[in-house]
């Protein structure tokens, strides 16, 4: 090959060697960005501020959940210089062994990623970046190893904030925190690996009102990830804005005292103020201190002994539990019997105990003595007059139209469905509908004669504790409700428009008021079921309920219920209890705790009585038979 011919090819290797630089060059600047990223990442750096969650008052501004400051122990890989392990572990009360497999868990933890340039696995893990080395450190904690950090190049400590729970009540209320998960980072950019999201109760169903806005500040660092300074003096920071404070309608005090009534004792208890809906206090029994739950290590130790107590305190009773209603399932009965015109206030029936059992009691001669005696066989008749109201001659399709017409009423009553409450894990209970019984029965092949136990709250018909204090709002505003719900405002916002809507049940005004009579003649009246349940100088109408508890065929012992509302007049609580289990009927327990409850939200607190030491002192967590 001749001299010009070599000449030729050196010039064409090394214009194809320049245009494949300059296309590599054109890839890399232009068309992939991660080599900019990274030169960017390296030059300056984005740290985001996350701000404290929101605090949370209850309606009388009373602080119940609050952030205290904790601390985490940061490490930069990169920055540590000549670790004495020994030394260092015994400044933080680890062993040497302990602390070298922290740092294998967190080069561990961090993963790995395709890396698609080199066509390999590589670690998440980077030398330069800060880990934490230990989290949530307390004040107390911080104080022995602050003063020796700069002994330990690489190490310092980070501000952070976790919940604080002065009352120490509300857990199934309130809820719980935990870190992220990363299904849940990829949805929503707020959130980074350390993160805390609501797990449960309002903590869960508020999140995005409880977080407040991130801030940001950029910092230039050198290439070895030492901080320069900030990045053109702030002028492209933002500041982080914590989340306006949370008001609930939660008195927290009557919820602390339910807490303690309910000691030893399996149930619930809810109360609601009226005119507003705002749940004033939601007991769930057993039940644990909101504290047990506060940052990991506490969650790590204390949960999984919650989640295998055999009571079951982590279960939202009030919110989740369906159990039948009961005697108190006679008002509304009676409510519909008077709005269909089936019968009216002074209808009587006689108290014929061989088509349904009952206690001894003159036969009632109006619905507001019925109401008073809660005769069975008064309420039979009456359900069956509303199932079965001769609308058709065959008696099957004649209980298919009567049913439909029922349970219409019954859902207007917020009854058989989720009431769209601010807290998750609500049930929706059930009220039968002819297609419910048409599935066991087949259609057209039962009547009222099949499912004549739901005439007295048995059978079918399950409610939660949560709809039971609803009716009672119910009876007290005379057949309308606002959806029970926690929040009473945002800063100074108000609730969701939700919760300001007025729901009408499809019984008029006037019937209610010979149905309320019979209420507080419950409480005040010879033959009243619930002479427990009377508050000095407050009128409290109330109905009891004893509900049969049956697993199969066993028969266990009976459930005690109770709904009230007090004062008659204007009224401002209404109430259900449920004590499982307990074994009497509802003016046993019940009506004695709701009276107690009553009180001490009207008063401010409780006289000493004999009736509130029998109700401390009892032990009614027992086996069911």
């Amino acid at each position: 090959m001749n001299f010009d011919s070599r000449k030729y090819v050196f010039i064409v290797i090394f214009l194809f060697i320049g245009v494949l630089y300059i296309s590599k060059l054109f890839y890399m600047q232009v068309i992939d960005d991660t080599w900019s990223l990274r030169a960017q990442v390296i030059a300056e750096k984005r740290r985001l501020i996350t701000p404290p969650r929101a605090v949370v008052f209850d309606r009388f501004g009373k602080k119940i959940v609050a952030n205290r400051t904790y601390y985490n122990l940061m490490m930069v890989e990169n920055n540590i210089v000549d670790l004495d392990t020994v030394a260092f572990a015994k400044l933080i009360g680890w062993t040497k062994e302990e602390v070298k497999q922290r740092f294998i868990d967190i080069v561990a933890n961090e993963g790995e990623y395709y890396n698609r340039h080199m066509g390999k696995m590589d670690p998440n893990y980077r030398p330069y970046r800060s880990y934490p080395f230990i989290k949530e450190l307390t004040s107390d904690e911080m104080v022995k190893i602050a003063p020796y950090l700069e002994n330990y190049k690489g190490f310092y400590k980070e501000v952070t904030s976790m919940r604080d729970y002065p009352y120490g009540t509300g857990a199934n209320i309130l809820g719980y925190l935990s870190e992220v998960n990363q299904n849940e980072i990829d949805k929503d950019a707020f959130y980074k690996a350390g993160s805390r999201i609501g797990r449960s109760g309002i903590e869960r169903f508020y999140e995005k009102d409880f977080r407040g806005t991130k801030g940001v500040k950029y910092i230039i660092t050198s290439a070895l990830s030492a901080t320069i300074g900030s990045f053109e003096d702030g002028k492209y920071d933002t500041t982080a804005v914590q989340a306006d404070p949370i008001t609930l309608g939660l008195d927290v005090l009557l919820q602390g005292y339910g807490e303690k009534l309910l000691k030893n004792k399996r149930g619930c208890i809810v109360a609601i103020e009226p005119s507003t809906g705002e749940i004033l206090a939601l007991v769930s029994s057993p039940n644990y201190d909101p504290n047990l739950l506060v940052g990991n290590r506490k969650i790590k130790e204390n949960y999984p002994k919650l989640l295998e107590n055999e009571d079951k305190p982590l279960f939202p009773r009030p919110l989740a539990s369906e159990y039948m209603p009961g005697s108190t399932f006679k008002l509304l009965q009676s409510l519909i019997g008077l709005q269909e015109k089936v019968i009216d206030e002074n209808t009587g029936f006689p108290c014929n105990k061989s088509v349904v059992g009952c206690h001894n009691h003159p036969s009632a001669q109006s619905v507001t003595d019925a109401v008073k005696m809660s005769c069975n066989p008064y309420f039979y008749a009456l359900t069956r007059r509303i199932i079965q109201q001769g609308k058709k001659s065959n008696d099957n399709e004649d209980a298919e139209l009567g049913l439909d017409i029922w349970s219409k009423y019954m859902h207007s009553f917020g009854l058989g469905k989720s009431l769209k409450t601010d807290i998750t894990g609500l049930r929706p209970g059930l009220i039968p509908t002819p297609k419910y019984y048409d599935h066991w029965y087949g259609h057209h092949n039962w009547k009222f004669s099949t499912i004549r136990s739901i005439s007295i709250g048995q059978g079918e018909v399950q409610v939660t504790p949560l709809q039971l204090a609803n009716m009672a709002a119910i009876m007290a505003n005379r057949g309308w409700y606002y959806t029970p719900h926690f929040v009473k405002s945002f800063g100074e916002k108000g609730p969701k428009e939700e919760y300001i809507i007025k729901h009408k049940t499809l019984v008029d005004r006037q019937h209610f008021d010979p149905v309320v009579e019979g209420m507080r003649r419950v409480v005040y009246e010879p033959g009243g079921t619930a002479r427990r349940a009377r508050v000095d100088s407050v009128v409290v109408c109330g109905k009891t309920g004893t509900v049969e508890n049956y697993r199969g065929s066993l028969k266990l012992r009976n459930h005690s219920v109770f709904i009230a509302f007090a004062p008659m007049d204007k009224p401002k609580i209404a109430i259900s209890v449920f004590i499982e289990n307990a074994g009497g009927g509802g003016g046993t327990w019940a009506a004695p705790i709701a009276s107690l409850m009553i009180e001490q939200y009207l008063k401010g607190k409780v006289k000493p009585s004999a009736k509130e030491k029998r109700i401390l002192d009892a032990i009614l967590l027992q086996k069911e038979r």
